[in-house]
């Protein structure tokens, strides 16, 4: 058998899942959960794919909500990475259901496709819970679990077809400011303002970006400043977004800088400052030539047109740290003329346009990790790209 007619027998193969894709989009979009919460679908999901001769192992990384389904346990190990937490009050205005049903057709269809006397390979689909909140692809990475994945896929629907992109890093700070209280019209002098340092701090390091790389986010906001306006504030809360092109930068150079103009201004009037990150790091997007271009090709293939995408900044994604772990790439699929985070959005993930979107994006995602299998060579070129990656950071 020829490349290109293994190639179209796994077209057939995604083609004839459309009732499993279906059945996915509308039952997660009609029993919407938030993150950590999803129990209905990680029930659904991992129900499906013990029916298709998965083996499934749920709560991964300590999240009651993750999970692993494998299929054979020979070859390259390749990740389809589902999915499925919604919106509060919107639902799945982001596509999740969606996200989720794109795994599975493409796990599902490689594994019935290609059994395992034909290729030698081992087919994942990994549930990661959460991305709207906690961002779940950090905690796995985190825990290891793409430590032994060869590579791995993802899609993400909107209004258009895309080769995903880069994203920035981001850590976020809380900053709180101790003081002492005393009665702010009789004594203010035997009080310590938290406030005041706080005021200080949030000036200073908004400031800060004049002094910084052009890709840096600095933006805050103070979430407590006190309890009365005649009570000198014994305590004061600022939150900033840290956000960088590299979290090598960030980590290295932007947030010791907020961290010692903080503590600056808390010593300039004799309170104490505490530090707490209230996110993860979530890492920067590493883009993957090879992957790209495995990318596009099948895009082309399926008739789909790869419209110039511009160079946004400042978006953060979870994906970034799976780059960082293995070759990875999250792809966008056009399925909708509604904006992104909308009801208009979660409405239209049940629509016949949607369905055969999700379709395309399973093809494209499973005819790129059907090449690693076939031609070997690129998914050492893929790794060897990530390893002077690595290199170049440090």
């Amino acid at each position: 058998m020829t490349f290109e007619e293994r190639g179209e027998r796994l077209v057939r193969e995604i083609d004839s899942l459309r009732p499993v894709v279906e059945d996915v989009a509308k039952s997660l979009y009609e029993n919407p959960e938030l993150g950590l919460q999803e129990v209905f679908a990680v029930s659904k999901l991992t129900g499906i794919l013990e029916s298709k001769g998965f083996h499934v192992e749920t709560e991964i990384a300590g999240m009651p909500t993750a999970f692993k389904a494998q299929a054979w346990n020979q070859g390259p190990r390749i990740a389809f990475l589902a999915e499925y937490d919604a919106l509060p009050e919107i639902g799945h205005g982001c596509g999740h259901n969606l996200m989720a049903a794109v795994a599975l057709a493409a796990g599902i269809g490689l594994k019935n496709a290609f059994p395992p006397e034909e290729a030698r390979a081992t087919w994942l689909v990994l549930g990661t819970p959460a991305e709207e909140t906690i961002g779940g692809k950090v905690v796995m990475a985190e825990a290891g679990v793409f430590s032994d994945i060869d590579a791995a896929f993802i899609a993400h629907p909107g209004q258009l077809n895309s080769l995903g992109g880069s994203s920035w890093a981001s850590h976020p700070i809380e900053i709180a400011f101790r003081g002492r209280t005393a009665h702010a019209g009789g004594n203010p002098q035997e009080g310590i303002n938290a406030l005041d340092a706080c005021v200080s701090a949030y000036t200073a390091i908004r400031m800060m970006k004049n002094h910084l790389r052009d890709d840096v986010r600095l933006a805050g906001i103070i979430t407590h400043g006190g309890d009365a306006p005649n009570i000198v504030p014994d305590r004061a809360v600022a939150r900033f977004t840290v956000r960088s092109k590299s979290s090598h930068y960030l980590e290295e150079v932007v947030l010791p800088k907020v961290r010692q103009i903080a503590e600056g201004a808390a010593a300039a009037i004799g309170a104490t400052v505490e530090f707490r990150h209230y996110e993860p790091l979530f890492k920067e997007t590493l883009e993957h030539p090879v992957l790209r271009e495995l990318a596009r090709k099948n895009f082309e293939y399926l008739g789909q047109e790869l419209p110039e995408m511009p160079r946004g900044g400042g978006g953060v994604t979870d994906v970034g740290s799976v780059t960082w772990e293995t070759p990875c790439i999250q792809i966008g699929f056009s399925m909708t003329d509604a904006r992104g985070h909308s009801r208009e959005m979660a409405a239209d993930t049940i629509k016949p346009r949607a369905i055969d979107a999700t379709l395309m994006a399973a093809k494209v995602l499973a005819l790129s990790a059907m090449e690693f299998i076939y031609k070997p060579e690129l998914l050492k070129q893929a790794k060897d790209y990530l390893e002077q990656a690595r290199r170049d950071q440090n």
